[in-house]
């Protein structure tokens, strides 16, 4: 594989202290990039930017809520501050959740929205005032396999169903640019969250699992963060450039 593909390039990750977002900080960094990392915790989020920063890498940490239109403009004006310009938005910040439908009450239905769509939209807005003028950019949601097989929390899988019609609707926008703007859809992947949820600990605890353990084919071994990191190097790298409007899954054929 080519070295540092994204030599030059500036990323802005959102919910990068942990997980998946963290392996997509560190790959970047280590393919060339510029990354600027949001979370809304600044312990974990200033232990990602100087592992990176150890390793040679450039990066900048930002606390930032993505329900927030304040904090998502101090995100790029941080990244336009330090590193001159933004090529590559990923939307990776979110709230995974097993409330049926039956146990959501509207509080938790807005704040997942508002954190799950709310927030790429409002990050990709702000992206094609850089994306826009320069005609050239990337945006990648991190949507999930429950955008199309909707078995966890009712909010979550909504959002995330939705999150694939945005990425459809951005593109058909910007079709005649050269700007792409895609997402990936991961399945099971071993990361906090998962092994959460797999225990019943996330909000809404276990049951909706007993009723969506049909729809499941699971003998193979899990993801691993990585393997979400390398769809989105494929997609911001030149590897993609005439990828428009897709969701990748990444599942390891679990949810086909």
């Amino acid at each position: 594989m080519e070295k540092e593909m994204l030599r030059g390039k500036v990323a802005i990750i959102t919910g990068a202290s942990y997980g998946m977002g963290q392996t997509m900080a560190e790959l970047f960094a280590e393919e060339g990039a510029a990354v600027v990392l949001t979370a809304r915790g600044q312990e974990k989020l200033d232990e990602v930017v100087q592992g990176i920063r150890a390793k040679g890498g450039r990066a900048v940490g930002v606390v930032a809520d993505v329900c927030s239109t304040e904090d998502t403009q101090r995100v790029f004006e941080t990244a336009l501050r330090e590193f001159g310009d933004v090529d590559i938005l990923i939307n990776n910040a979110g709230i995974g959740e097993q409330k049926m439908i039956d146990e959501t009450d509207d509080d938790w239905m807005l704040l997942v929205m508002n954190t799950n769509l709310g927030g790429p939209m409002r990050y990709i807005r702000e992206a094609l005032k850089i994306f826009m003028p320069k005609n050239d950019g990337v945006i990648i949601n991190i949507s999930s396999v429950n955008g199309e097989r909707p078995f966890c929390g009712a909010t979550y899988t909504s959002t995330k169903g939705a999150l694939n019609t945005l990425t459809k609707n951005v593109a058909m926008r910007l079709i005649d640019t050269n700007i792409r703007c895609n997402a990936v859809a991961p399945g099971a992947t071993v990361t906090p969250a998962h092994i959460a949820n797999k225990a019943g600990e996330q909000p809404g605890g276990a049951k909706m699992l007993e009723h969506s353990g049909h729809f499941v084919y699971f003998p193979g071994p899990e993801c691993d963060p990585i393997d979400q990191a390398y769809a989105c190097l494929f997609l911001a790298s030149k590897m993609g450039r005439h990828v428009k409007g897709q969701v990748i899954q990444v599942c390891n054929g679990a949810f086909l």
